[in-house]
């Protein structure tokens, strides 16, 4: 697909089932603009052929500061509500989509950021990363999500600190808080992510999608109606042939067990 000069695209390894897709705005620290969170859902809608994962990197010290002011325009009540369901839908395509998500954070991770990293599988920040909601000090609310999905991730008490107070969490605050699954060493992150990317698509197809799709609807439900889904997904899983074939191949002693190399 075309996409905007935001953003840039390359797969990764000979069968490139691992694409990475680059933030590229690093003169504005990678601040998201109309055209980018378009771009963003089209993308996801319709990922590729052949692709399994997609790392979300950037260019330059930062992963995004946020929306662009720039485009912070004069909108009235409708205009500016249509504008924030404009970012809802391209980052509930890529947190519902097709493909697991790992974003690669460092530097400032603000605002629409931090919304869009939210809205990723997994999370990966380098040590300079920080976060923060700064909405509130300038007379704004979020609207690109924030207020459903990082309260999931760090509890609504913290999010609400974050908005009262403009507090910033470093690296190693949003780690123990759960807004990072892995913390590494400054520019280890895109290697470390690929890693987890290479695991993952390796994964089954169905596993996977049971993780991105059922999985947050069990936890959402009541628990007999989520234990009802879960044994649905279970017998689906283990019914397809690439499943038999991998527990074949472990009681044959052919897989790797746990812990292992």
């Amino acid at each position: 697909m075309e996409l905007p000069a935001s953003l840039e695209l390359r797969r990764e390894g000979g069968d490139g089932e691992v694409v990475v897709l680059t933030l590229a705005r690093p003169g504005k620290r990678n601040a998201l603009d109309d055209a980018t969170i378009e771009a963003l859902r089209r993308f996801f809608e319709e990922p590729p052929a052949g692709v399994k994962v997609v790392v979300l990197d950037a260019e330059g010290d930062h992963f995004s500061a946020g929306l662009d002011l720039a485009e912070l325009t004069e909108r009235d009540a409708v205009e500016g509500l249509h504008h924030s369901r404009m970012w809802h839908r391209a980052f509930e395509r890529i947190e519902s989509g097709r493909v697991p998500v790992i974003s690669v954070l460092k530097g400032a991770v603000v605002g629409g950021g931090l919304e869009l990293a939210a809205a990723t599988h997994l999370r990966v920040a380098e040590e300079s990363a920080f976060f923060a909601l700064p909405e509130g000090q300038r007379g704004l609310f979020v609207g690109g999500g924030a207020s459903v999905r990082v309260p999931r991730l760090i509890g609504v008490h913290r999010m609400v600190d974050l908005m009262l107070t403009g507090r910033v969490l470093t690296a190693a605050e949003g780690e123990r808080l759960g807004l990072v699954d892995y913390r590494v060493t400054a520019g280890a992150g895109l290697a470390k992510a690929l890693e987890l990317a290479g695991r993952i698509a390796s994964n089954s197809a169905v596993t996977n999608y049971a993780v991105l799709h059922a999985l947050p609807r069990i936890a959402a439900s009541a628990p007999e109606a989520g234990l009802l889904m879960e044994s649905l997904m279970a017998a689906v899983a283990q019914s397809s042939s690439e499943a038999k074939e991998r527990m074949a191949d472990f009681l044959a002693g052919r897989a790797t067990k746990v812990g292992e190399a």
